[in-house]
């Protein structure tokens, strides 16, 4: 595997570090090595996520593979540790392999999640120091409610539910139409604005948003289970 571009996001307290061309990968620590240094940690885990779904991925040994190619101004977001600042690399349209990727990517991302929640089941997951921390259940649900909440950067909703659905229809109700909405942004098929004026992220940014929050919660079960 040759360099991987990274792009930072500087905040105040915080700084993301990102792998431009690996949706997903992307962890944060107090300044730029820490930030670093937390992907470089999290690669292997990367890895095992893509490879379980048949994506070729090597995850570098040391630091030294990483190539810091561009540095984006965060703020609260960043701070609170979500990126919130798209690299400059994801305002490039995307083909129709690129799309493929996507959509297999974002389907090991899920699931992924659903072996991790499936081997929680049963089991405790430790709390915070003050006692906080979502259930595994909760974790679920916050997962695909920020889903569905992402549909509106692509000037996309989630079509009304049937009646009497499971649980587990509505998630793949919710995943699909993330698949669809992708789709759909990039043929050019959703507006430069939102129905109320708002910002409509790139379908690469959406990509890599909603990757992250998924592995980020995929891994956070995984580190909570006692």
């Amino acid at each position: 595997m040759g360099p991987v571009d990274v792009y930072l996001e500087v905040g105040k307290v915080r700084t993301l570090a990102g792998a431009v061309a690996w949706p997903g990968w992307c962890r944060s620590g107090r300044d730029e090595a820490a930030a670093l240094q937390a992907l470089l940690a999290y690669g292997a885990r990367y890895a095992r996520m893509l490879g379980a779904a048949g994506i070729a991925f090597r995850a570098p040994d040391d630091g030294s593979a990483f190539a810091v190619v561009e540095q984006l101004a965060g703020n609260v977001t960043t701070d609170f540790g979500a990126p919130a600042i798209a690299p400059t690399a994801d305002a490039q349209p995307v083909g129709d392999a690129e799309l493929a990727h996507f959509e297999h990517l974002l389907r090991a991302c899920w699931g992924a999640l659903d072996a991790t929640v499936e081997a929680a089941a049963g089991k405790t997951l430790q709390k915070g120091p003050r006692g906080g921390g979502r259930d595994l259940d909760a974790i679920a649900q916050h997962v695909q409610e920020s889903e569905v909440s992402y549909l509106a950067r692509l000037a996309w909703k989630l079509p009304k539910d049937a009646t009497g659905a499971s649980a587990g229809e509505q998630r793949e109700r919710s995943r699909q139409a993330v698949l669809d909405a992708l789709g759909a942004a990039t043929r050019g098929e959703v507006p430069a604005r939102g129905p109320r004026g708002g910002a409509i992220w790139t379908p690469r940014y959406f990509v890599r948003r909603v990757a992250w929050h998924v592995l980020d919660h995929t891994w956070e079960i995984e580190d909570r289970i006692l």
